[in-house]
């Protein structure tokens, strides 16, 4: 659990802090009500609604990957729970009427939340729109017999081939750039090594899942051999295709991958590579994408 939050942790602690100091002030400006004046209808209702978003925000840091949308829902929910917080102090604290800040701390920071939640669930259905696009994409080719990788949900060598050809000759027709996206897991072996390789396939299928859910509904993840995973990008320049790249190494980095014995947290990371597709056969962009990759572990490699 304590794993899943330490990409969290400057957040989590601005909103404890933000949350102490919301206490300080009205104790310090304040008096405490008897508690014959206290209102226990409002004191569950706001009390609740503000437990309930501090709920629904480790539900999200422990069930979804760091990464943009995550950042716009615990970004969201930390004001909305801020905002109920401090309304709940007045049930309990009565502040002089010539105080007027308490009204800006209480009503202000809860359109702000609702507005960068809205965010984050938008950005998230556009993940699960990803996601439904490729398992239709699996699930139509699988009617018409394509091969699929055995381990992930991916397609396999064969199938990138021939969508590689389909989108060079469609990439030509329409004279729009396609760029190719290497993946590879680094110290794969090593994980064998220690736990085991069904624990290595675990990691995969992990792998597989999450870059599914940071691509584009038009992109094509396939698993090319091994730990390598290769991209197909429509529509991408070389510079786009470098971003998108980053952001996938980024995504894998921040995975809280437990092994399944021990429950010990993995820490994953990959090189990445992206050539832009030119007049070539699949073949030869394939060659050139893998020999990119080899150079860039290389230079990894020298300059650690």
């Amino acid at each position: 659990m304590f794993s899943t939050l330490r990409p969290h942790r400057l957040k989590l602690a601005l909103l404890l802090l933000a949350a102490n100091l919301g206490l300080i002030l009205h104790l310090a400006n304040g008096s405490i009500k008897p508690v014959e004046q206290w209102i226990w209808l409002d004191i569950l209702g706001e009390g609740g609604s503000a437990l309930l978003a501090l709920v629904w925000l480790g539900l999200v840091l422990k069930s979804r990957p760091a990464g943009r949308v995550t950042n716009y829902l615990v970004l969201g929910l930390s004001c909305i729970f801020f905002s109920w917080w401090i309304d709940s102090l007045d049930e309990f604290i009565h502040l002089p009427d010539t105080i007027t800040w308490d009204h800006w701390l209480e009503s202000g920071p809860m359109p702000v939340g609702m507005i960068l939640l809205t965010l984050g669930i938008y950005h998230w259905h556009r993940e699960q729109l990803a996601i439904n696009g490729q398992m239709e994409k699996r699930e139509r080719l699988f009617r018409e017999h394509r091969l699929f990788d055995k381990l992930t949900p991916l397609g396999g060598a064969d199938f990138l081939k021939h969508e590689l050809t389909a989108s060079l000759e469609d990439s030509r027709r329409r004279q729009q750039p396609l760029s190719l996206l290497a993946l590879d897991l680094d110290n794969f072996s090593a994980i064998n090594q220690r736990f085991g390789h069904s624990e290595g396939d675990a990691v995969l299928q992990a792998v597989s899942q999450l870059l599914v859910m940071n691509l584009r509904r038009q992109d094509l993840v396939c698993r090319l051999a091994g730990d390598r995973f290769v991209v197909l990008l429509p529509d991408t320049g070389e510079s786009q295709g470098l971003r998108q790249a980053k952001e996938l190494e980024q995504a894998v980095r921040s995975l809280a991958h437990k092994t399944r014995q021990h429950g010990e947290r993995l820490q994953l990371a990959a090189s990445t590579a992206v050539v832009m597709a030119f007049d070539e056969s699949p073949e030869a962009l394939l060659k050139r994408l893998n020999l990119t990759l080899a150079q860039t572990r290389h230079t990894l490699a020298k300059s650690a």
